[in-house]
Order: C-alpha cells, then structure tokens, then sequence
C-alpha cells in the first residue's frame, strides 16, 4: 500500500491486522482488537500461557524517523497501562499482565515485523 494515499486509522487498522496474524502464527490467541472504552484504548489483547498480554503495534513504511517502537514513549506507555489497568478490572482477569509492542516497517515490497515481548513493565 502506497503511504502517500492512506489514512492514519487505514494505517493503524493495516498494522493491526498483520501484528495479529503475526502473533497468531507463533500461539497467542488474539481475544480483543481495537478495544475502546471511554478514554482508554489497546491495540490487540491476547492470552499466552498465563499471561494476558497488552499489545501496542506501530507500523511505518520506512525507518527514516527511527524505528516504529520508538515511538512508545514514556507517555504513551503509561497511556497503555492505564488502559489494560481499566481493562483487567472491567473484565475480572486474573491472568499476569504483559506488555508487548510490535514494530512493522513496510517498504516496498519488504515487510519486517519485529515483536518486542515485555517491552515495558508497570511501575508502581
């Protein structure tokens, strides 16, 4: 997809969908894409073994600007906690919380994906 002709949420949407399948090929079970309540919001949530994991997805079509996880900063990452905070009470999880990112560079007809497990951690 040219980047010049697609829209953020396109974008964001095309990064979802291919951290998912990215995720699904290696185990985890994808159980909530695009979750929103009120102000909070995660990209993918999925379960692995005992943990339920967070998954913020970045995704750019080049890397001229540094690397897509690099865009996960310390705001952005209390952002996310927050919201899987909001989450496992909303839904009474009692699996162990991660934090994941996956980074996806498209250029051309290159695609690398790189997933980052526990990519950052809760601080109390």
């Amino acid at each position: 997809m040219n980047s010049d002709s697609i829209s953020t949420k396109e974008k964001g949407d095309e990064g979802e969908a291919l951290a998912a399948k990215f995720l699904e090929g290696r185990g985890y079970r994808i159980i909530d894409k695009k979750w929103i309540s009120g102000k909070f919001e995660i990209d993918l949530i999925a379960t692995e073994g005992i943990s339920i994991v967070f998954v913020e997805v970045k995704l750019r079509y080049s890397n001229s600007y540094g690397e897509p996880w690099e865009a996960v900063n310390k705001a952005k990452r209390k952002k996310i906690m927050q919201s899987a905070h909001h989450y496992i009470e909303q839904k009474n999880i009692v699996l162990e919380p991660r934090f994941d990112i996956v980074s996806i560079i498209c250029t051309g007809k290159k695609m690398v994906i790189e997933h980052i497990p526990e990519a950052f951690f809760p601080v109390a």
